[in-house]
């Protein structure tokens, strides 16, 4: 059964065009890495909450987007061999202090695909 790897991070909006570069790089290896699909999104409308939101749940501030992705895998075993092996790979190497968002505060998360209409 195939399986989702979900990313959701907070990125200032003059960042798109870096945050893009940084997301095409990074779909390149997932996708040599066992990965048929790479999404990525940047909020349209996303609105905050106040018990609960996803600019809560990144902790967005007022100049930053929230962008949701998610990287589509034939099964869970190939995202697992999949996320090891991009850990390694030296195009995923890179200062996070040059990254155009904090990642500290990017959520993430492997998620059994049960509809798929």
């Amino acid at each position: 059964m195939a399986y989702v790897s979900g990313f959701m991070a907070a990125v200032p909006s003059d960042k798109q065009g870096d945050y893009l570069e940084m997301a095409k790089r990074a779909a390149e290896v997932f996708k040599d890495n066992g990965a048929t699909r790479v999404v990525e999104t940047w909020g349209d409308e996303v609105p905050e909450g106040k018990l609960t939101s996803m600019p809560l749940a990144v902790q967005a501030t007022g100049n930053e987007i929230v962008v949701f992705s998610w990287v589509w895998w034939p099964d869970k075993e190939t995202q697992t061999a999949g996320m090891e092996n991009m850990m390694k790979d030296e195009r995923m190497q890179f200062d996070p202090g040059t990254a155009p968002f904090d990642m500290k505060r990017l959520i993430y998360g492997g998620f059994d695909v049960i509809l798929d209409v």
